[in-house]
């Protein structure tokens, strides 16, 4: 365990993992001081008493007392305020400090797309195994509240983010599931800089597995032997066709029908064999990973089937934030009559022509939204409709559909120019999909 007696704690933001930051150097006897940039963040009325705090703004004099600074994934390291503090005081994440205690292994999951879905995958595999299993990080629970109970396997789903301050992170398994423009306003020299993020995941790793598909998720320093790669029909995990249906495929061995699968598309196929080849790392037997593959009914918000009437289905994607999400999402769908897209939000300075060959022909009607509306809209621009607001274009949508139609929305952008999360515009989705369908 280490000690952190003598340090001088600064925690920066306020929320679930702020909290368990707090409540982490509480229990080793240290009081840290808390900041964050809002006046009324959400862990306020949890935070006790006595922890001293700042509000609405970073406290430049605090930090540089520090001896460690500990920050919220979504504070910048070139905030101004932080600038004199970087590379005097070390700055780290709530995974770098998991990382230095756990001691049980731990599954490392990281991607532009996919990563929360294969991450409770791994952990209905090992579920369905009898293995006492935590799974937390990114995917909504904090990683330092598992270290207070018994897990006999820890699995990780990991930002890029979470990843700049990470350091000491050994994964018995890691995994980049793919990468592609995403956050691009947090990354001002592009997709190498959020690549380079992305990259840590594989440092002392004793298992890399890869995206056979793209190259940006192959270790830079790392030899042939010490990973292992899936793909739609390459590497060590593929899909493969026998008999006219889709084979999930492992090492030339069929293991599973798609067709036994509750959740379809391509993309989750993929998602499925990144799963497989991470639970074959740890040795979680293949009758449990695939038991938890035929029961797996996919995640809320994520190519999720919200609605069905008159022949016309409904899909929820609101998680799709960024243009790898939607290119999937569109690779993957299979539609017999007109396909409704709804695209838009805020771009992240995302740059959306790779999707212009994916929205043409008579069979795709194009809807735009939001912040960056304008923008998509022009990938067809005579016949595109654009509109301000989401239930301006489901209530035109409703309008317009007929039996075979499918109507999905697959946004390519972040939510924050419009509602509060992606999950609240994916719930005003289902909504409205239920009033006008």
């Amino acid at each position: 365990m280490t000690e952190y007696h003598n340090e001088q704690v600064v925690i920066i933001g306020l929320g679930l993992t702020g909290l368990s930051c707090v409540d982490f150097f509480r229990r080793r006897g240290v009081t840290p001081r808390v900041m964050d940039t809002r006046f009324t963040p959400p862990g306020l009325k949890n935070l006790p008493v006595d922890v001293p705090r700042h509000l609405g703004s970073l406290n430049e004099a605090w930090l540089l007392e520090a001896t460690l600074i500990v920050a919220s994934p979504g504070i910048h390291l070139s905030h101004p305020a932080l600038i004199a503090a970087v590379g005097k005081i070390p700055i780290v994440s709530d995974i770098e400090l998991f990382a230095r205690e756990a001691t049980t292994p731990v599954v490392a999951i990281t991607g532009s797309n996919g990563k929360s879905t294969v991450t409770r995958m791994v952990g209905n595999m090992a579920a369905a195994a009898g293995w006492q299993v935590g799974v937390g990080g990114n995917i909504g629970y904090p990683a330092l509240k598992m270290l207070n109970a018994s897990y006999q396997l820890y699995v990780l789903e990991l930002s890029s983010f979470q990843l700049e301050t990470t350091f000491s992170l050994k994964a018995s398994a890691a995994t980049i599931l793919n990468i592609s423009e995403d956050h691009m306003n947090r990354y001002p020299l592009g997709l190498p800089q959020y690549r380079m993020a992305k990259l840590n995941i594989y440092h002392n790793a004793a298992l890399c597995v890869v995206n056979a598909d793209d190259v940006l998720t192959l270790p830079t320093s790392r030899h042939d032997a010490s990973y292992v790669s899936f793909g739609v029909e390459q590497g060590h995990y593929y899909i493969s066709q026998i008999a006219g249906k889709n084979w999930l495929m492992a090492r030339g061995q069929p293991l599973l029908d798609c067709a036994e699968m509750n959740v379809g598309g391509r993309h989750n196929y993929t998602n499925a064999l990144a799963a497989l080849a991470l639970a074959d790392a740890i040795g979680i037997p293949h009758t449990a990973s695939l038991s938890a593959l035929r029961q797996f009914c996919g995640l809320a918000h994520r190519f999720e089937l919200v609605h069905e009437r008159n022949g016309v289905q409904w899909i929820n994607d609101s998680k799709s934030t960024n243009v790898g999400s939607t290119q999937a999402a569109l690779n993957g769908l299979e539609v017999t009559g007109d396909l409704h897209l709804l695209l838009g939000g805020d771009g992240k300075y995302a740059d959306f022509t790779s999707l212009a060959s994916l929205v043409q022909g008579d069979r795709v009607r194009l809807y735009c939204v939001g912040q960056d509306g304008a923008q998509l809209a022009s990938l067809r621009p005579d016949d595109a409709t654009l509109t301000k607001t989401l239930e301006q274009a489901m209530r035109i949508i409703g309008t317009r559909v007929k039996a075979g139609d499918t109507v999905l929305l697959s946004p390519a952008c972040a939510s924050l120019d419009q509602f509060r999360n992606f999950e609240v515009r994916g719930e005003i989705f289902t909504r409205l999909a239920q009033e006008v369908g």
